[in-house]
């Protein structure tokens, strides 16, 4: 199926019965708040203050953080795909999600809402594998944040994933007929860029692999090959072995209507003409008898035999 050959519902809102962008940002926030809530924890436990951010990271945030040694992050795999719902601030919680609010629009409102978390997903893992790949090349000093974290790569994927699909989408019409979305890709590409610490390189090659995955899937699903497909069809597998109703939806017509039925609901049967019951008899006077006629033949003539047939 193209691009263009799609049916979804571009009106978004949070009345929305499964919204994919509504679940990831309330992911996020839902993320924040728990955090916050394990810090304020934190804080009751150290009333000096001196180590609470050391525990808290030691023994909180690196269970869902990315951490840059290799062999950590392969002990907890998981954190291959929870980092980037770990916001560390409220400032930056709510620009990433006015981010991710803006371009996760766009992006569902031209391909549907069944994209988007697989994009975002393989964002997160690329992302986040070539973060600790590249860290583990470079010397200990240049890791200078203890933990990866945030959805600022996964918002960079969208936005080049949409950008790559309609680069002259109109944002803000009355502004003299609109702003291309691709101006404002790169206005964030640039903000994104600028606000990284130059001392962390593996941050830059994360964002540049999280641009490169939102253009290789857009450039595969223009070329056939649907990225999100096996993770819709996983994803439906899953829920459907909950839902009852499924399960009966899949039961076969026959086991349904015809389960108390001794015999088969159609059989076929050939037309019976007195030309075709002639040459039935004419056989059995030529050829030996009844038993020289196929079971079709014997069936035909036990049918004119209790009917009272009448010849065409």
């Amino acid at each position: 199926m193209g691009i263009s050959d799609r049916n979804y519902d571009s009106r978004l809102s949070f009345g929305t019965r499964v919204n994919p962008l509504v679940i990831l940002i309330a992911m996020s926030m839902i993320t924040f708040v728990v955090l916050a809530f394990f810090k304020a924890l934190t804080y009751l436990r150290f009333p000096e203050g001196g180590a609470v951010m050391g525990y808290f990271d030691d023994h909180i945030l690196s269970t869902i953080a990315l951490s840059p040694k290799l062999g950590t992050a392969l002990s907890k795999i998981w954190t291959f795909l929870t980092y980037s719902f770990v916001q560390i601030n409220v400032w930056e919680l709510i620009a990433n999600m006015l981010w991710l609010w803006c371009f996760g629009y766009i992006f569902i409102d031209i391909t549907g809402n069944r994209k988007l978390v697989p994009l975002f997903l393989y964002a997160t893992v690329l992302s986040g594998l070539v973060y600790v790949l590249v860290s583990k090349t470079m010397h200990p000093e240049t890791h200078a944040l203890p933990y990866f974290c945030g959805s600022g790569a996964c918002i960079l994927a969208i936005a080049v994933a949409a950008t790559t699909i309609a680069p002259n989408y109109k944002l803000f019409p009355f502004l003299n007929g609109g702003v291309s979305l691709w101006i404002i890709t790169l206005i964030y590409a640039v903000i994104d860029f600028a606000t990284t610490p130059a001392g962390v390189p593996a941050l830059y090659f994360s964002q540049i692999t999280a641009a490169l995955t939102g253009f290789l899937f857009i450039f595969l699903l223009r070329k056939g090959y649907d990225g999100s497909e096996w993770m819709n069809n996983l994803y439906d597998w899953f829920i459907n072995l909950f839902n009852p109703e499924k399960h009966l939806a899949r039961k076969r017509i026959k086991d349904t209507y015809f389960y108390k039925a001794s015999g088969s609901p159609f059989a076929k049967r050939a037309k019976l003409t007195q030309q075709r019951l002639d040459a039935i008899l004419d056989k059995m006077n030529q050829g030996g008898g009844y038993e020289t006629l196929t079971q079709e033949e014997k069936d035909l003539l036990n049918r004119a035999s209790q009917e009272d047939f009448k010849g065409n």
